[in-house]
């Protein structure tokens, strides 16, 4: 027996043994549940302590868990939605999400936060579309690389279309600024490029280009610039630019291996900024130890293994699209739970970007969501097809 009919097998096995995919659909619950309780821990005394909240110690807890409310809620709505649906709604989600960052920009009507544009004020809450085109880039990039399948040789027919695109989307990214969002866009549109049969020279290319470019980001940016020399020897200026990752380093020697308890951690204290938004991590570390970290890394590590074996499911179905928009949601969940980690752990420079699924933030949380749905239905679809095969 070949090695593919092997795979088929299996997957024939695996659709007449569940409905849908249960590693997948606990992890991304443990997730959110463990990131609700965690999130709650980390921002009692931010919210105690200020004013923009009322002094009331629940509030990021109340706003977390409508989020997540939100979040769910959609995402059963999502996954109702056959994946041809999000084939042809593609080119319109893309305009849209591009509308919105556009809309950002605009003086009057984006919500600028600490120097920087990157949200919509909806009243209730603030809208990060540059959230909401994460997930519609997985899905543009999915279709474009399917339509353009046979000229995938041809680098003027299906290169450099979407590069320009990108180009566009990253312009209007670095100008709110939000560099950690530009690059992981990035990412997701090249990765669904090189799964899609980009030429090897072109995609080869691209990336000295991606290199140099980021390169040239960072040196005209001072701030950029900052970052990295903090990241590089945050003691050398522990009051200044290496402050917030001082105190995130101190927070995982606190930690220990297996914490200090639940609610027993200093750093979130008004010591660690954004201690229940990007350095999410660092709290979890102090207060759980090594062995929490293991658990959120073996979640995460899940979630895209499981994308990526239903993405190869979906190819072995000659389900293109399908199959290049779970890579695409695997790509994204990964890096940037991969990059939020290493900024943690002082591997890489300050970002800016959530941990997936578990950071507070209403857009992240509900896109998140939403893409996990629609990864969900991409095996759902893949199990009726194996079980309408099979009878």
């Amino acid at each position: 027996m070949t090695a593919n009919a092997m795979f088929y097998a299996d997957v024939k096995s695996r659709a007449q043994a569940a409905e849908y995919d249960y590693a997948l659909t606990w992890s991304v619950l443990l997730l959110l549940a463990l990131g609700l309780v965690m999130v709650y821990s980390a921002s009692i005394a931010i919210a105690e302590g200020s004013r923009a909240t009322g002094y009331q110690q629940m509030y990021y807890l109340m706003r977390h868990g409508l989020f997540v409310t939100i979040g769910v809620t959609l995402a059963g709505v999502a996954f109702q939605f056959p994946m041809h649906f999000w084939q042809k709604a593609a080119p319109y989600l893309f305009l849209f999400a591009a509308g919105l960052l556009v809309l950002v920009l605009i003086p009057g009507v984006g919500h600028e936060v600490k120097g920087s544009k990157r949200w919509l004020s909806l009243y209730v809450f603030n809208l990060q579309p540059s959230e909401l085109m994460k997930l519609f880039v997985v899905i543009y990039a999915a279709d474009y690389a399917v339509r353009k399948a046979a000229h995938m040789d041809n680098l003027t027919k299906s290169f450099l279309p979407l590069f320009g695109v990108m180009v566009l989307v990253s312009v209007l990214l670095l100008d709110e600024p939000d560099f950690g969002a530009f690059a992981v866009i990035t990412v997701i549109a090249m990765g669904i490029l090189f799964l899609g049969g980009v030429n090897w020279k072109s995609f080869a290319c691209l990336i000295v280009l991606l290199i140099v470019s980021c390169l040239l980001l960072i040196w005209v940016a001072p701030y950029r610039m900052q970052r990295v020399i903090g990241f590089m020897d945050p003691w050398a200026d522990p009051y200044g630019k290496g402050y917030q990752l001082s105190h995130a380093l101190i927070a995982f020697g606190r930690g220990e291996w297996l914490g200090v308890g639940l609610g027993g951690s200093v750093e979130k204290l008004f010591y660690l900024p954004e201690a229940h938004t990007d350095f999410l991590l660092a709290v979890i570390a102090e207060e759980l130890g090594f062995v929490g970290i293991t658990l959120v890394v073996m979640l995460f590590s899940v979630i895209v293994v499981r994308a990526f074996s239903i993405g190869r499911q979906a190819a072995a179905l000659e389900r293109h699209f399908p199959a290049l928009v779970a890579h695409g949601i695997g790509l994204w969940i990964g890096v940037q739970a991969l990059i939020n980690m290493g900024v943690n752990m002082g591997l890489l420079p300050t970002k800016g970007l959530t941990l997936p699924l578990m950071s507070f933030g209403g857009s992240s949380i509900v896109a998140n969501c939403c893409a996990m749905a629609i990864l969900l239905r991409v095996d759902w679809e893949n199990r009726q097809l194996m079980r309408g095969a099979a009878i």
